[in-house]
């Protein structure tokens, strides 16, 4: 499938990491999603109910980025992905967990882990 819907830059404060620090100050973290699913439908129908909203998505994406803290973005990318693909209409996605405040030594623009799902 080569239709998407992709949510770019979705911002939440979370408290994930493998120091206290982190866990106990939180820090910013930035979320891309791409999900793979057949359009034509919504676009014939220009029906929301024959799509995914993607407001809703990305309520859905923050929420599960925001809650029940772990150590690795990793974990965090993995949550999301089997959120999204709750979706029925979803048939695969990427999820991409920046971690731009990440204690990193020395000077960085940006860390970040990809993953991609598809629906089993």
């Amino acid at each position: 499938m080569t239709d998407s819907i992709t949510l770019t830059g979705l911002r939440v404060k979370a408290h994930h990491g493998v120091y206290d620090f982190e866990r106990e100050n939180g820090q910013d973290f930035v979320i891309d999603v791409t999900v793979w699913l057949d359009l034509r439908k919504a676009a014939a129908s220009d029906d929301v109910a024959t799509t995914i909203h993607y407001g809703e998505l990305a309520n859905e994406v923050t929420e599960a980025a925001r809650h029940n803290p772990v150590d690795l973005i990793e974990t965090v990318a993995e949550r999301i992905a089997a959120v999204v693909l709750l979706h029925q209409a979803a048939e695969r996605v990427q999820v991409t967990v920046h971690k731009p405040q990440a204690p990193i030594d020395v000077p960085f623009t940006d860390v970040a882990v990809r993953i991609e799902r598809s629906r089993e």
